[in-house]
């Protein structure tokens, strides 16, 4: 059962536990056995379900099922985190960023436009924008596992199963099928080559 706020469009589950301090914005809603700690600040168009909100963390139009968000976040705007996922303390998951069954350690990053699916990331890492966790090879889903103080590129593919190890570095725009080890740098790209004079058929049209 739901009830809702006469001056705002808000719902909330009578199963849910809001904590203290928690500002919620229009057209919220919180469903299921969803438990909100202190001082959580939910802006307008948020669906949150059977999920767990930690202490200072901040949302902003985003959807959550099923995951849990640790203390000091910071969600969206337009992020969907799914699939019993959890989101570690004083992380940024950005715009347009959606993780799946995945675990993200504490003081990571993924500003922006990533899917980040079954994978374990560690503490301090980077994942830059357009990143692809390419999990599901058309028969089975398959897990990448990333240790601390990674930095991935922007426009880099991992591709399931991989380890990157500690403190390595993956070079933006590469496509990673093989383990990098700790401290290693991986670049998997094609070698750029400029063509000279080249005349366009369709611009000389």
């Amino acid at each position: 059962m739901l009830r809702e706020n006469e001056d705002k469009t808000i719902l909330i589950s009578n199963t849910a536990i809001i904590g203290k301090n928690v500002k919620i914005g229009h057209n919220v809603c919180i469903l299921g056995d969803s438990v909100i700690e202190d001082n959580v600040e939910i802006s307008s168009n948020t669906v949150i379900e059977n999920s767990k909100i930690g202490d200072g963390t901040i949302i902003l139009s985003s959807f959550v099922n099923d995951s849990e968000i640790e203390s000091n976040s910071s969600i969206g705007p337009f992020a969907h985190i799914r699939g019993n996922s959890k989101i570690g303390k004083n992380c940024r998951v950005g715009n347009f960023v959606e993780v799946k069954n995945a675990i993200v350690g504490d003081d990571s990053k993924m500003a922006h436009l990533a899917y980040i699916g079954d994978t374990e990331i560690g503490k301090n890492c980077n994942i830059g924008c357009g990143v692809v966790f390419c999990n599901y090879n058309g028969k089975i889903k398959q897990k990448s596992y990333l240790g601390d103080n990674v930095f991935v590129g922007s426009n880099a593919n991992i591709i399931a199963p991989v380890t990157i190890s500690d403190n390595a570095y993956i070079a933006a725009g590469s496509t990673i099928n093989k383990d990098v080890g700790k401290g290693d740098l991986a670049i998997a790209r094609v070698r750029q080559e400029n063509k000279k004079n080249f005349k366009n058929p369709y611009l000389d049209r």
